[in-house]
C-alpha cells in the first residue's frame, strides 16, 4: 500500500560519469522531496551488466554530495545504506543487482496473466528483420503484428516452449502489448497524453542469459515496492511512459501508481540538440560536475576541477529548464526549495549558456567574504613558491576580486603584489615612458619617501598635491608610476598597489625602473 508521503527517488545508471543534466534530474528531485518534507531516495540500478564501468557508483556519489544532494535513503558515500535508511530498511537493498532475485517472479507474474511471453529470436534474426522492414521504407517494430509470426510461446505448443527454455539460455521474457488500445496518461509539466499501442514495440522485460531485468521491469517493480509517489526524471524516458503505465495496469498496482513528470532536455548553446561531451570539449567547458577518468584513459573535465563553486554549479542548473516566476537569479539551496515548483519547469529544452555559467560562479565569488577566499588563494600563492601573510593576502583579494570569475584567476590579477617586475610592457614603455619621464618618476619616489603613514589616503594625497605643484597631468604620473610598480597596464589603483606592497618595495621598484627603462 502506497503512502501518502512523498517519496521520490533518483535512480543512475553506473555506465559512466554523470552528466550535467542528471545532476539537474536529482536536484529537482531533492528539491521537490524537501520542500513537501518527504524522502529523497538514491537507487543505483545496475542491471546493465555489458554497460556498467567500474568507478562510476562512486563519481555518482561524490557529485551528488559534492552538490549538496544528500540522499535520505539509499546507497551513502561509503557504498552502504544511507543510515537512516538502515533503521528501516523494508524498501531496501538499493541496487537492483542486489534485488535480481524479485524481479523474477513479477516477470513469471506476467507469464502466468498472459500479458507477457517468452521470444526466442536470435539477435541475427532481429537484425535480419529490421533489415528487411527498412528495405521495403518500414520501421521495425515488434508489435502484435510481428509476434504472431515468430518463435515466441505464443505460437508453439507448452511443450515445445518448455523445451526451447531448457535448451539454452537465449531466450527473453517480452511483454505483450494490447492490440487497438489507447493509452490516456498525465504527466505534472506536459499534461494529458495519449498514445495508441500499436505503435509500442512488445519491450523485453527480462533476459535470461545474464538473470537480470531490463529497465522496464526493474523500475517499475521498484518503484511500487519502494513506495515512490512521483517520478521525475529526463525527457528522453517520456516514450517509455505508455509502457510504464501498461505494466503498472497489468500488475493491478494502478490506483497506486506514481505521478510523472518528464524533465526538458539541456540544449547545446546553440539550441540546435542535446547537450553533448562532444560539445563541451569543442567549445571549451565541461559537463561533468567532476573530473572523470575513464577505465581506457579518456580524461573529461569537471566544473568542481575548473574552479566552479558548488553552490553556483547548482544554482546554475536550477535555473535550466525551471524559472521562479520573478527577475531573481541568485538562490541558496533554501531559496530553491522554498521557490521550486513542478508547476514552473518548462515543456521545450533550456539552452545551456556558458558564459551564463561563469557568470553564476563570479556572484559566488564576490560574496564570499575575503577571509574566506584566502583560505582558497593561500594554497594558490605555496604553489608558486610564495611567503606571506594572511593580512597581506586578504588586502590583495579584497582589490583584485571584483575582477576574477574563480579562484585560480587571483594569480593572473595579483602575482606583481609578490614579485616586482622584471620586464616591462613594450607598449605601455613607449607610450607612457618620455623624455621627462625619468625625472617625474625620481620626483615622485622622493615625495613617496617622505610619505608617513603609508596607506592609501596619504599617498593619493601626497602624490596629487605633488602633482598640482608641479604642474604635471595625472595621467601622465600615475601610468608611469603603474609601469614602474606593475610592469603592465592592470591593476587596481596605483596608491593601493603601493600601500599593499609597503613603502621599501615601492621605492625599491621605482629604483629599479629608472636602473632599467
Amino acid at each position: 500500500m502506497q503512502t501518502e508521503k512523498v517519496r521520490v527517488r533518483f535512480a543512475p545508471s553506473p555506465t559512466g560519469p554523470l552528466h550535467m543534466g542528471g545532476v539537474r534530474t536529482a536536484l529537482f528531485n531533492y528539491l521537490f522531496a524537501r520542500q513537501h518534507k518527504g524522502t529523497f531516495v538514491l537507487r543505483i540500478e545496475d542491471t546493465d551488466k555489458q554497460r556498467y564501468v567500474p568507478g562510476a557508483e562512486k563519481y555518482i556519489i561524490e557529485s551528488l554530495n559534492w552538490c549538496g544532494i544528500i540522499p535520505d535513503e539509499g546507497v551513502a558515500s561509503d557504498g552502504n545504506m544511507v543510515s537512516e535508511a538502515s533503521s528501516r530498511h523494508p524498501f531496501a537493498p538499493y541496487r537492483q543487482s542486489e534485488r535480481k532475485h524479485i524481479y523474477r517472479e513479477y516477470a513469471q507474474q506476467l507469464i502466468d496473466q498472459g500479458d507477457a511471453y517468452y521470444a526466442f529470436d536470435t539477435p541475427e534474426e532481429l537484425e535480419s528483420y529490421r533489415k528487411e522492414a527498412e528495405g521495403r521504407g518500414d520501421t521495425f517494430i515488434y508489435n502484435h503484428a510481428f509476434r504472431n509470426k515468430t518463435a515466441n510461446s505464443l505460437n508453439m505448443s507448452a511443450q515445445e516452449t518448455g523445451r526451447r527454455l531448457m535448451e539454452n539460455n537465449h531466450w527473453v521474457i517480452r511483454f505483450k502489448i494490447p492490440v487497438n488500445k489507447t493509452i490516456e496518461m498525465t504527466d505534472l509539466i506536459r499534461g494529458e497524453v495519449s498514445v495508441e499501442s500499436d505503435t509500442l514495440d512488445d519491450k523485453v522485460l527480462w533476459k535470461a542469459n545474464d538473470g537480470l531485468p531490463t529497465y522496464h521491469l526493474a523500475n517499475i517493480v521498484d518503484d511500487h515496492l519502494m513506495e515512490i509517489s512521483h517520478v521525475i526524471r529526463g525527457e528522453e524516458w517520456l516514450p517509455s511512459l505508455p509502457l510504464h503505465y501498461l505494466l503498472y495496469e497489468a500488475f493491478g498496482w494502478q490506483d497506486h501508481r506514481p505521478q510523472f513528470a518528464h524533465l526538458p532536455l539541456l540544449l547545446k548553446p546553440d539550441g540546435k540538440g542535446k547537450l553533448s561531451k562532444r560539445d563541451g570539449d569543442k567549445l571549451g567547458f565541461p559537463v561533468f560536475p567532476l573530473e572523470w577518468n575513464s577505465p581506457d584513459g579518456d580524461r573529461s573535465r569537471g566544473y568542481r576541477e575548473d574552479g566552479y563553486y558548488p553552490e553556483a554549479f547548482v544554482n546554475l542548473l536550477a535555473l535550466l529548464g525551471w524559472n521562479p516566476g520573478t527577475e531573481q537569479e541568485l538562490f541558496s539551496m533554501e531559496d530553491l526549495i522554498q521557490s521550486f515548483s513542478l508547476e514552473r519547469v518548462a515543456k521545450s529544452g533550456a539552452r545551456f549558456n556558458p558564459e551564463k555559467a561563469r557568470w553564476f560562479n563570479q556572484q559566488y565569488l564576490r560574496s564570499r567574504s575575503d577571509a574566506r577566499l584566502v583560505q582558497d588563494f593561500i594554497p594558490v600563492l605555496q604553489s608558486k613558491g610564495i611567503k606571506t601573510t594572511p593580512l597581506k593576502a586578504e588586502k590583495v583579494v579584497s582589490l583584485i576580486k571584483s575582477r576574477a570569475t574563480f579562484v585560480k584567476d587571483f594569480w593572473d590579477l595579483s602575482h606583481y603584489f609578490f614579485v616586482p617586475p622584471q620586464s616591462f610592457d613594450m607598449t605601455q614603455k613607449k607610450k607612457h615612458w618620455k623624455e621627462e619621464t625619468p625625472g617625474i618618476v625620481l620626483g615622485a619616489k622622493e615625495v613617496l619617501e617622505a610619505c608617513t603613514p603609508f596607506d592609501v589616503p596619504s599617498i593619493d594625497k601626497t602624490l596629487h598635491e605633488w602633482i598640482e605643484q608641479s604642474q604635471l597631468k595625472t595621467g601622465q604620473v600615475m601610468n608611469a608610476l603603474r609601469l614602474c610598480v606593475v610592469g603592465e597596464p592592470q591593476g587596481p589603483g596605483i596608491a593601493d598597489i603601493m600601500a599593499v606592497i609597503g613603502k621599501e618595495d615601492t621605492l625599491a621598484r621605482l629604483e629599479f625602473a629608472l636602473k632599467t627603462l
